[in-house]
């Protein structure tokens, strides 16, 4: 059993309109957030207050992702298709239109890019030719969240439909698995680091743990008032948080699916609206947070060991 301890290390700003997402630089001392008023912006773990614009684009940004390999950063920019830059120049180098939809996720897996739209297709990408591969088209209603287990070479979508699809990353995206069990939108997604799990969260408000070996159910809980927007491991994968609509963030034991630790504005100066996205930074072990109030927290998370 583990007391957390939790404590706000800086409230930062710069964002004039709700900040959508979030990723970690391939050096994960910097993270990158985007929003609803197209900026990008590049931020320091050591030095948090000095924000960078990377990107300005006529339209609201729901999802960005870092290639590592390459130290690029993918946009997705609504309405419109992906924007690619080179953090090492901090220059745009190319661009895709793809679609008249939103953009809700973006997963970069050797040289494809998977683009997540809100018209339920997965457009794949190649990198090296920047050019379209294929279309996949999974649903009627949108893909909101995906999630790589690569040592399996497996990707799992979560979609409005509130299913989750398996996909096989070595067979040509082949369907591996389709599981039910949501009510409702499937917004947050994660294989656990080991890959031996497969965490589950949605605008029901239920967290469901999945067996990745077999994808059955091993757990369901009621983990939120609201929506679940997003869920992130720490690094061993011993804890995860999840951030809601409820306007709160909720750290729990990943191995015995048990709350440890409520924060929220009440308790901890949190954020004052809708938590969209959590990141678990493997640079600090700190906790980043991004919200419809404009704002970032990183938040300093301590586990002492009863």
């Amino acid at each position: 059993m583990s007391n957390i301890q939790v404590n706000k290390l800086h409230t930062l700003t710069g964002h004039n309109d709700c900040i959508y997402a979030l990723a970690e630089g391939s050096d994960p001392r910097f993270f990158y957030t985007g929003a609803g008023d197209g900026m990008v912006v590049e931020w320091d773990l050591d030095r948090p207050k000095d924000g960078k614009l990377i990107a300005k684009l006529p339209h609201s940004v729901y999802a960005i992702a870092v290639d590592r390999e390459r130290n690029q950063l993918v946009i997705g920019h609504n309405f419109e298709g992906i924007h690619v830059i080179d953090l090492n120049e901090n220059k745009e180098i190319w661009s895709l239109k793809m679609t008249d939809q939103a953009i809700f996720d973006i997963k970069v897996f050797g040289n494809e890019i998977l683009v997540g739209t809100g018209d339920g297709v997965l457009v794949v990408v190649d990198t090296e030719e920047r050019s379209i591969k294929k279309h996949i088209k999974l649903s009627s209603k949108s893909i909101r969240v995906m999630t790589i287990a690569p040592e399996k070479r497996q990707l799992a979508i979560g979609l409005s439909d509130h299913s989750i699809k398996i996909l096989d990353l070595a067979n040509d995206l082949k369907p591996i698995a389709n599981l039910a069990g949501h009510s409702n939108s499937v917004f947050a997604l994660s294989y656990s680091p080991d890959e031996q799990k497969l965490v589950s969260g949605a605008r029901d408000a239920h967290m469901k743990f999945w067996d990745s070996d077999n994808y059955t159910l091993t757990e369901n809980i009621v983990a939120h008032m609201y929506a679940i927007n997003f869920l992130s491991f720490n690094e061993d994968g011993k804890y995860l948080v999840t951030c809601s609509m409820d306007k709160s963030i909720k750290v729990w034991d990943a191995v015995n699916h048990k709350l440890l630790k409520v924060i929220d504005k009440a308790r901890n100066a949190g954020h004052g609206t809708s938590i969209n996205k959590v990141l678990w930074s493997t640079y600090s072990g700190d906790v980043v947070s991004i919200s419809d109030d404009r704002t970032i927290s990183i938040w300093q998370i301590v586990a002492e060991n009863l």
